[in-house]
């Protein structure tokens, strides 16, 4: 009886030991999730702090690009829009006698006898 009392007595101390190490166990299970949360939550705030510099940074260059751009290319000047706007207006009135000449359906839009005579005063004016 006394070997199964002292048996008895072992078990209890090892079924102690094996909470004890579980409880330890348990312990750093959860201290270790509280670091991985930690560690994570810092990341984040990280991502984010590197977000908001790299947005802001991509503003300034944006900003540096059209300041540059309006050095090296100001706007037209009022004239220059005018002139620009007639010519495109002329191109457009006169693209349907090109177009038909172009297909070879009429003759050489500018009044010229033959084409001979209009590539020889295309030719002067180039001179000039």
């Amino acid at each position: 009886m006394t070997s199964l009392f002292a048996r008895e007595i072992r078990l209890s101390k090892r079924h102690e030991e094996i909470v004890s190490q579980r409880l330890m166990l348990l312990q750093q299970k959860d201290n270790r999730f509280e670091d991985q949360n930690m560690e994570k939550a810092s990341q984040m705030q990280a991502a984010e702090t590197a977000y908001k510099r790299n947005l802001s940074l991509l503003n300034d260059l944006e900003a540096a690009e059209k300041s540059l751009q309006t050095r090296i290319h100001p706007p037209p000047q009022h004239e220059v829009v005018s002139l620009e706007t007639r010519y495109w207006a002329s191109v457009e009135e006169c693209i349907p006698k090109w177009e038909k000449f172009l297909l070879g359906k009429a003759p050489y839009p500018l009044g010229f006898e033959n084409q001979i005579e209009a590539d020889n005063a295309i030719q002067n004016e180039v001179q000039l």
